[in-house]
């Protein structure tokens, strides 16, 4: 920092944050080892055992300020407990919050091969020195060092590395090594199971494929996984369920607000192959009870998050059934956060936020305290400033929940209030709702995988 700092009082590097990160990034490019240095020394670890390998690349991706710890303590986190078990809350400080159809625009957008790297997610990012706005092409950070590690998923080229931002302990990412849209089929299946051979202590998940349903980044095929245990791994399978043919593998329905399928078998191959089965019933299914359209006018609707894990042994993967149908009252998503939770959270709900960690704007920090002052104050809602008006609502009933809240509690109370919107959040998003018509929709279902 007092290098970069340094640099913009002489003139060297320009006083604004991109430049900044451009420099400090240029920086530790020079004390980061060689790509070739790094695989090899990964690769002497892994002979100890796949932990051993990770801790060494974990700890150098942090120490050369690839995985930004600095910006990372910044952001705000907290737990609470909800009807589903302790759910995490985070307001990110690191990323802008985006508009769901931003996202899909940028998933549909075609690469004409005239950026490069395509993504920010390709692997030739290993290295690369950025571009700022004014650059042919836009803005795209510094990459120098950064560091990847080949691996083989079914039988394909995979990139493995860390993410710059760490929403969780080890927060890693497997990319393909070729830019092609996300996609979630009996491959993509078979190459999360193929990671968990690799690192047992792991897990490692997908984003659906389609927008509004999918993660922030639907261009380039990818998985996100970490040394982590989210609440939705912890839930309880709440109805066993046996599929015909498949009486050796362990199944049923999770007791979470996304609908969610474990299975769980100690033969990879079965595993997959069940998976699959019931990953093509479900794009091809439909039950109006439950407003569960495969498609309409020819847009397909149903897809899966998946997410495999090692558990005592045997591998297991969960399948969260999704759907991104929209209507004029849900322009959105009928299945995603409605609009009276915009006012907390508007984006996507991905992979993260699917397992339990909310993952919330920067805006809401500055928000949530001015909010603070207000109920604190007992200020008329019609008397708060523009921007939070959109809690207008949420801190009247606050208010008419929690009359003993003061000075010494409401942030706590805001902070456990948040967390019952995130519930919300998942419930909105969840296809089969947790009611007696929902978990009967579930039961239909299962019962046509064939």
């Amino acid at each position: 920092r007092e290098l970069t700092e340094d640099a913009v009082s002489r003139g060297v590097a320009q006083d604004n944050s991109v430049a900044r990160d451009l420099f400090d990034t240029k920086l530790m490019g020079f004390l980061t080892p060689r790509p070739s240095e790094v695989v090899r020394e990964f690769r002497s670890r892994y002979t100890q055992s796949p932990k051993a390998a990770t801790d060494y690349f974990y700890t150098l991706s942090q120490d050369c300020n690839y995985t930004r710890r600095d910006r990372i303590a910044k952001d705000e986190r907290w737990t609470a407990e909800t009807k589903y078990g302790k759910l995490e809350i985070s307001i990110n400080l690191s990323k802008p919050e985006k508009d769901p159809r931003d996202i899909a625009a940028a998933g549909a957008a075609k690469n004409t091969g005239e950026k490069y790297p395509a993504c920010q997610l390709c692997i030739e990012n290993e290295g690369y020195p950025g571009r700022s706005a004014a650059a042919d092409g836009g803005a795209h950070p510094a990459r120098q060092n950064l560091r990847v590690i080949p691996i083989q998923l079914d039988g394909e080229r995979w990139g493995f590395q860390y993410s710059p931002y760490a929403y969780f302990n080890e927060h890693c990412i497997a990319m393909s090594s070729e830019h092609r849209p996300m996609h979630v089929d009996r491959k993509g299946l078979t190459c999360l199971l193929d990671f968990v051979d690799l690192f047992p202590h792991y897990f490692i998940g997908s984003n659906a494929d389609l927008p509004i349903v999918g993660g922030s980044i639907l261009s380039h095929d990818h998985f996100q996984g970490g040394h982590y245990e989210f609440a939705m791994a912890k839930a309880p399978v709440e109805k066993k369920w046996v599929f015909p043919g498949f009486e050796d593998v362990d199944a049923g329905i999770v007791h979470w607000p996304m609908s969610c399928i474990r299975l769980t078998s100690a033969d990879d191959a079965r595993l997959v192959e069940l998976a699959d089965k019931i990953l093509t019933a479900w794009r091809g299914y439909s039950d109006e009870k439950c407003f569960i359209f495969a498609e309409t006018d020819g847009e397909p609707h149903n897809t899966i998050t998946p997410i495999a894990r090692m558990r005592d042994g045997k591998y297991q993967l969960d399948l969260v059934l999704r759907n991104n149908i929209t209507t004029p009252e849900h322009p959105l998503g009928v299945f995603h956060p409605h609009a009276k939770l915009h006012h907390i959270k508007k984006e996507n709900i991905g992979l993260i936020e699917v397992m339990g960690l909310a993952v919330l704007p920067s805006r809401l920090k500055k928000e949530l305290f001015e909010l603070a002052d207000a109920l604190v104050a007992r200020t008329p809602v019609s008397q708060y400033p523009e921007e939070l008006q959109k809690h207008a609502e949420w801190a009247e009933d606050i208010l008419a929940r929690h009359p003993e809240l003061n000075g010494d509690t409401v942030h706590l109370i805001l902070q456990d209030e948040v967390g019952h919107v995130f519930a919300q959040v998942l419930a909105d998003a969840g296809v089969y709702k947790m009611d007696e018509a929902g978990r009967a929709g579930f039961v239909r279902f299962l019962a046509s995988v064939q």
